[in-house]
């Protein structure tokens, strides 16, 4: 029985890398390079497309540094929103089930202090999340059925080169360095494993957008204290941040929930992987 194939783009990025790794021995998997089909040129990633006929489509590629989005805006919405509408034409178009991460920075901005709804009315206050919120919406206009997963801040706790959260949290933990938290910061923080393998769950969704990442409903000050606690470490070297900003990206997760799509809670996750 042949397999089905997975076009992956931003293969060689945080997320793509990994999807590409989990998926490669149930699916073909294709990782065009930049020169093999450039995202930003809509005849490229439609010829590419039509040559190579994927079934499914996870579109990873961005430029998701935020400040530079903030410098470059111009190159930043040709890839996020200008890519991501090419690519979705090109899955429609072939009729591959198509998959594109968002991020939870559309939630930037908002003085709402409970979880996020994927309802609920958007007005980012970055240049990131509003490149993510314009691509969503545009894209669910030229298809439907297309996917829009709202990504939190992701970590590989096995990846030592990486530095994100986890690492974050060991240096200070393990190393004993000083680190800041906000108390006044709260967003899920979810283990980029889960995200991979709920991917091939989300293949079932109906088209929409979907909080896709771990809930939290503490700070980061907070959340950080209590796994001290859970785990009996040392918290002395934990410092929290004076005169921080109000900011809130946690969001619901049951909207995915009902059709079987479970994340761990950030803080079962991290001491689970610092373990």
């Amino acid at each position: 029985m042949m397999k089905k194939k997975m076009l992956i783009t931003g293969a060689t990025g945080f997320l793509g890398n990994r999807v590409a790794q989990y998926y490669k021995d149930k699916y073909e998997v294709l990782t065009p390079s930049h020169s093999e089909m450039d995202i930003a040129d809509e005849a490229s990633v439609m010829t590419y497309f039509k040559d190579n006929r994927p079934d499914v489509v996870v579109h990873c590629a961005a430029i998701s540094d935020v400040g530079r989005c903030e410098r470059e805006p111009e190159l930043s919405w040709s890839i996020n929103v200008v890519g991501t509408e090419n690519v979705v034409k090109a899955a429609k178009e072939i009729s591959a089930k198509c998959v594109c991460c968002s991020s939870d920075q559309v939630y930037f901005g908002s003085t709402e202090t409970k979880a996020h709804g994927e309802d609920e009315r958007i007005e980012p206050a970055n240049v990131y999340g509003k490149e993510k919120a314009y691509a969503e919406e545009s894209c669910l206009e030229i298809d439907a059925d297309s996917l829009h997963l709202r990504l939190s801040w992701m970590y590989d706790a096995k990846d030592e080169k990486r530095m994100d959260f986890i690492k974050q949290l060991r240096a200070c933990l393990c190393e004993r360095k000083e680190t800041v938290f906000s108390s006044k910061d709260k967003r899920g923080i979810t283990d980029v494993w889960e995200v991979v393998r709920n991917i091939e769950l989300a293949l079932g969704l109906p088209g929409g957008i979907y909080n896709f990442g771990s809930p939290n409903d503490k700070s980061t000050y907070e959340m950080v204290m209590d796994i001290c606690k859970s785990l009996g470490a040392d918290s002395s070297y934990v410092r929290e941040m004076e005169n921080a900003n109000f900011r809130n990206l946690t969001m619901n997760q049951e909207k995915v929930k009902l059709f079987g799509i479970i994340f761990s809670e950030t803080e079962d996750g991290v001491i689970r992987n610092l373990k």
